[in-house]
């Protein structure tokens, strides 16, 4: 089985998708890791961002792995330089190049063919899994959005102002939207979540009943 998990970023995707997984036994899938991980290799290289072929020949050859809660590029555990307010700043880079696109597309489908997978992303439903049988679309208001992310980085150490965080947020929000293919859109037979006011284990528990019941049915 396969459900999906889409919405724009701040809407609580990552760590709903990943507590989900584990109460169904399902496997997790973080696309957004996976586009964040090459991010960071090219930063890594000094490649311009403006260098399309070079991203996309790296896309081609990068041995990326994601195993339980962790992350692998050419062997180093990366999960936490990905998260750091620069590579979240230019993934899109990554997102908006149409050979790394249907790489990372390719994979993911690779992994939802062998397992049962709960995975997270912005085109996980319109174009990765449209057979999906679950699809559900998480959002949150802009400021509840933005503060989560904002209290994440600070935890992480990172002087940023929240300020920051919401224009970045809404930069990042308008190129997900505009983007030609894999944008991020609520597919027609998604089933909306607004996570305002709801606490981690609120989300959770409504995507289990609506999970188990897309399982009965």
């Amino acid at each position: 089985m396969i459900v999906t998990i889409d919405g724009p970023a701040g809407a609580g995707k990552s760590r709903a998708a990943r507590t989900l997984a584990k109460r169904l036994g399902f496997h997790f899938l973080d696309t957004g890791a996976m586009y964040r991980a090459l991010t960071l290799k090219v930063a890594r290289q000094a490649i311009s961002w403006d260098d399309t072929e070079a991203m996309a020949q790296i896309a081609l050859k990068i041995d990326l792995k994601l195993a339980d809660d962790r992350v692998l590029v050419d062997g180093e555990d990366v999960t936490e330089a990905i998260r750091s307010f620069e590579i979240t700043t230019h993934t899109h880079h990554a997102a908006d190049n149409p050979v790394v696109r249907n790489r990372l597309v390719e994979l993911q489908r690779q992994i939802g063919s062998r397992q049962d997978l709960v995975t997270e992303g912005r085109d996980q439903a319109t174009v990765v899994f449209p057979d999906a049988e679950c699809k559900i679309y998480l959002t949150a208001s802009d400021e509840i959005r933005a503060q989560r992310r904002f209290d994440d980085l600070r935890s992480r150490g990172e002087q940023i102002t929240f300020s920051e965080v919401l224009e970045k947020q809404r930069e990042r929000d308008n190129r997900d939207i505009e983007r030609e293919y894999g944008g991020l859109r609520k597919s027609e037979d998604s089933i909306e979540i607004c996570t305002d006011g709801l606490s981690p284990e609120d989300v959770v528990r409504k995507l289990e009943k609506l999970v188990r019941s897309c399982q009965s049915g």
